[in-house]
């Protein structure tokens, strides 16, 4: 059974709730959810690292869950999201952790391994292109813009938050159990995601992710120097498997592997798989 404590962090003028698990003087893995999830979405990668004798840490990012929701677009730009994590990061540990990534949590590790790569051990990323590929693909690849067609959608006020929490949130719901293979959410999963979401404020400043990217300044046409694995689910129905190996391209010591059969929720769809691959990179010279 995992034995996980909860904590709250005051980080960046914000405070993040986080889930902790394993020993405290271990090596430390940060693992970044992406939309719409929260911490819960990492459990089965808690689990397992915690067993292996890391210390495992899965926040709430800011507007998640029990984490804190300001109001203004502008506090979800990227350059606030990485400052959240790169504070907790120096609170976990003096030391340099690994940092691991899904969706927009993806999107913010690699933003941290950019800039500040001076606090990472190694890199994983779950699905979300280098930064620069997926601006590149959303400009020349119709495919890619017609899967992104619900950030368009999340630009307008209101109306996205109403959509979404309609017959108790069908939207979302469908989203990921819709999208993932048959049977990888339970009702009791999604009953759980449900709690999270029906947190005041939390939709609009989940949404707010999508919003604030417009107001990001941050350089992300960068390489990475980070050693970094990438895993792929090629059935992803959100982000093309075409992205997939320009972006380990922008790795200077990378690893790609796809899972032919999971979706974009392979850590849920396939754990062992992944848990695997990963431990196997992390214990890699």
């Amino acid at each position: 059974m995992l034995k996980l404590a909860f904590e709250f962090f005051e980080v960046n003028e914000v405070t993040l709730h986080v889930a902790r698990a394993g020993d405290k003087s271990g090596e430390t893995i940060v693992l970044l959810h992406g939309f719409p999830e929260f911490w819960y979405g990492w459990r089965k990668q808690l689990t397992f690292f915690a067993d292996h004798g890391y210390q495992v840490v899965a926040p709430d990012q800011r507007g998640y869950n029990l984490s804190s929701k300001p109001q203004e677009t502008e506090a979800y730009t990227l350059e606030k999201l990485t400052a959240d994590i790169v504070a907790l990061i120096r609170q976990l540990n003096s030391g340099k952790v690994v940092l691991i990534g899904h969706d927009w949590g993806g999107v913010v590790a690699w933003a941290i391994a950019i800039h500040f790569p001076d606090l990472l051990h190694k890199l994983v990323i779950l699905n979300m292109p280098h930064p620069a590929i997926m601006q590149q693909h959303l400009r020349s690849n119709p495919r890619q813009m017609f899967r992104s067609w619900y950030a368009a959608f999340f630009q307008i006020p209101v109306l996205p938050e109403q959509a979404a929490q309609a017959f108790d949130f069908k939207l979302l719901e469908q989203s990921m159990a819709g999208t993932a293979n048959a049977g990888t959410f339970s009702e009791e999963d999604l009953a759980t995601y449900r709690e999270a979401w029906e947190q005041p404020g939390a939709l609009t400043s989940m949404i707010n992710w999508y919003r604030a990217f417009k107001y990001t300044k941050l350089e992300l046409d960068k390489d990475i120097t980070v050693p970094t694995l990438m895993l792929w689910g090629k059935k992803d129905a959100f982000l093309g498997a075409e992205m997939a190996l320009p972006s380990i391209n922008r790795c200077t010591n990378g690893k790609l592997l796809f899972l032919d059969q999971a979706t974009h929720w392979l850590h849920h769809e396939e754990p062992e798989k992944v848990n695997q691959e990963i431990i196997a990179f992390l214990k890699s010279t």
